[in-house]
């Protein structure tokens, strides 16, 4: 009975240890940290107009969040991944992908919004469901399983588009998409808040309440934990692992959809380099890399925080490569706090 407890007692010794532990508080809230910080330094270095601070401005606020929005919408999908110890990094070209096939559908094969919208969303929780079979199955690492897929979906979208724009246009005859579908690129109340940080706002909550109040969540982090102690415990191991997959390919499907809406086309070349964005937003959001914790208000927080960040600069004039060496830096400190918390954890690298 004691060799029984002494797990559990040792459990719990290390949870008290993370909740007093400073550095490990400040990875816990690293990204509303970022966040603040990335606010407080935006309105000191923000130009001013009239005496106004722009970076504060309404419009310009409303910009940061429909700038994130598609990425923040896959970000959410990939937290599920991430908290597994996964990876996905098909999400980008699974977008592309739902994009053209949106946008074809609609455009060239005369399908109603309803069928549109269902189809695609179905394809992208079916690609996602294959990708999670395959690595789950035959014991592949998802880096690699998911790195085909990407390859998988960029193709796709290059032989049902045939490598050109599909632009799409509103009407009710022949080669017109559903003008409610223009929705998705307008703005709502007063003109001010955008459709598609609405999707992303709501996609966000229901996540948040899968992951922190069902079986389905807590079995994530389970896995994500120690997945041989989850499969004795009678966790159905391989099925969370597949479903974590289906659901970051419904929603880079759902991105799709979107992103489609609010530029009126679709293209095969869309969403890339969204996947890099996406992990950077949830590791900065403060899930683990190796698994068993993290998020969704993390990943909301580090998401704004990256388009807040990439704003300002903007404000400032400063080049799109900066740009990126700021987001390169923000992401590795990310990690390396991550590493020395489990460093003095005694969880090794």
């Amino acid at each position: 009975m004691s060799e029984q407890q002494t797990p559990s007692a040792n459990a719990a010794a290390a949870q008290q240890a993370r909740r007093s532990d400073p550095l490990a508080i400040i990875v816990r809230f690293q990204s509303l940290i970022g966040l603040v910080l990335v606010v407080i330094g935006g309105v000191i270095f923000s130009p001013r107009r009239h005496g106004a601070i722009l970076f504060l401005a309404p419009d310009n606020i409303a910009n940061i969040i429909r700038a994130v929005s598609e990425t923040g919408i896959i970000a959410i999908g990939m937290t599920f991944v991430i908290i597994t110890a996964g990876i996905d990094l098909s999400v980008g070209a699974v977008l592309g992908l739902s994009s053209v096939v949106t946008a074809t559908m609609m455009v060239s094969g005369g399908f109603g919004l309803l069928t549109t919208l269902l189809a695609v969303l179905l394809m992208g929780t079916a690609f996602g469901l294959v990708q999670g079979v395959i690595s789950s199955r035959f014991r592949l690492e998802p880096f690699i399983v998911t790195l085909a897929g990407l390859q998988a979906a960029r193709g796709l979208a290059l032989v049902v588009s045939d490598n050109q724009y599909i632009n799409i246009s509103y009407g009710d005859g022949p080669g017109l998409a559903p003008p409610i579908f223009a929705v998705l690129g307008e703005r709502l109340f007063d003109n001010v808040v955008p459709v598609a940080t609405i999707v992303f706002i709501v996609f966000a909550g229901i996540a948040t309440v899968v992951l922190n109040t069902t079986r389905f969540g807590r079995y994530v982090f389970a896995v994500g934990g120690n997945d041989r102690a989850a499969r004795i415990s009678g966790v159905p191991v391989s099925a969370i692992k597949i479903s974590v997959y289906a659901i970051t390919g419904f929603a880079s499907a759902l991105a799709g959809i979107v992103h489609a809406g609010q530029f009126n086309f679709g293209s095969a070349n869309d969403g890339a380099g969204y996947e890099l964005t996406a992990i950077a937003a949830v590791v900065i959001g403060g899930t683990s890399l190796f698994g068993g914790s993290g998020s969704m208000v993390g990943t909301v927080a580090g998401t704004i925080m990256l388009g807040a960040l990439a704003n300002i600069l903007q404000l400032n004039n400063i080049t799109p490569a900066m740009q990126l060496l700021a987001t390169a830096a923000i992401i590795v400190l990310a990690a390396m706090l991550q590493s020395l918390v489990r460093r003095r954890e005694g969880l090794g690298r």
